[in-house]
């Protein structure tokens, strides 16, 4: 079937699921009020609507691989032992495990493979690749014995990101502590916020917010608790705050996931961290009215307040504007800097 046939077959079933759900939800009377036979439901079965979300994962990885190969790359079918992993994992442990992909496994057994994924050549070793999308269609394929179809194109590392965090974030198939998790491990590579950005199409402020929340958290309690698809933002950010409020939270919580069920979903093991009681830590006593003069060159830059009601920065007269809002601009930057020192003097501690 050819790929412009498949798109219409994909935009037909799409229409058609669209309709009936139309239908049904339309009143069970006319414009005059005339009672007129109940339509069936036909998208009220969770079936239908699973099959219509495959539908349209289908469709939408579709469009994503005809961009990549009209941009010039080809596609090829592979050994799985020819292609090596990401450097930056998107997923936790366990989402290529047997029972993960056995719903995968079965329509790759029965169809074949739809669509296929993309990867890129190695520098040192051309006859070997590197996945860039597709992990799990790859797992499946292994699995089956089947060798792997693939879009083979030249990509730089920034370049593999983004289209890496593309095909994921337009499916909305990585969970929000995944993004996260996907975000960190970025940064901790080397990636500038740019890339970053791009790879999870959205903005530099819900990046930092994103980063924050997987370097705040031990990576060891993010595995402990998995993916969590029903937990978003708001209760993740819950969760951190609590964190950052009782420093010997982390040996509490994963000494209490560690004794739970196996068994237990991931939605639950988050609830139980969250709700684990905490013994509040002293507050440190404020200082009194202090000031420090912060000095370069023998010019007198700022003064620096610290009281009850927190620190306080007043400029001197003869800093010029653009110095200021020069550092506001560095600020996240700075910010960043120290948060990255914080964790590694807490894994020394830890160590």
């Amino acid at each position: 079937m050819s790929r412009k046939d498949s798109k219409g077959m994909f935009a037909n079933v799409l229409g058609k699921l669209s309709d009936d759900q139309d239908g049904a939800e339309s009143g069970a009377t006319s414009g005059a009020g005339q009672a007129m036979a109940p339509r069936e439901r036909v998208m009220s079965s969770p079936h239908l609507k699973k099959v219509a979300a495959g539908v349209r994962q289908i469709q939408e990885r579709g469009e994503l691989a005809e961009r990549v190969l009209k941009d010039g790359g080809y596609v090829s079918e592979l050994e799985p032992s020819e292609i090596v992993p990401s450097s930056i994992p998107d997923r936790f442990a366990g989402a290529y495990d047997e029972a993960a992909i056995s719903e995968l496994v079965n329509s790759m057994r029965e169809r074949g493979q739809i669509v296929p994924g993309l990867v890129r050549p190695l520098k040192d070793d051309p006859q070997r690749y590197q996945i860039v999308y597709g992990r799990r269609r790859l797992a499946a394929a292994q699995k089956l014995g089947l060798k792997f179809k693939a879009i083979i194109r030249p990509l730089d590392d920034a370049e593999a990101i983004v289209f890496q965090g593309e095909e994921n974030s337009a499916r909305n198939d990585l969970t929000f502590i995944e993004k996260c998790n996907f975000a960190f491990a970025q940064e901790k590579a080397g990636y500038d916020r740019a890339t970053i950005c791009a790879s999870l199409s959205t903005g530099k402020s819900h990046i930092s917010e994103m980063i924050r929340i997987a370097a705040t958290l031990p990576q060891s309690l993010l595995h402990a608790i998995g993916p969590a698809p029903e937990i978003g933002r708001r209760r993740w950010l819950e969760l951190v705050d609590k964190w950052a409020a009782f420093p010997e939270a982390h040996t509490m919580v994963e000494e209490l996931l560690a004794s739970t069920d196996a068994e237990m979903s991931s939605e639950d093991r988050f609830a139980l961290a969250l709700s684990a009681k905490f013994e509040k830590a002293r507050a440190p006593e404020p200082k009194a009215q202090q000031r420090e003069t912060i000095m370069s060159k023998g010019m007198k830059l700022a003064e620096v307040s610290y009281g009850n009601s927190g620190a306080r920065m007043s400029f001197a007269k003869s800093v010029p504007p653009e110095f200021v809002a020069y550092l506001a601009r560095q600020m996240e930057i700075i910010h960043d800097a120290y948060l990255q020192e914080i964790r590694a003097k807490t894994n020394d501690k830890r160590s």
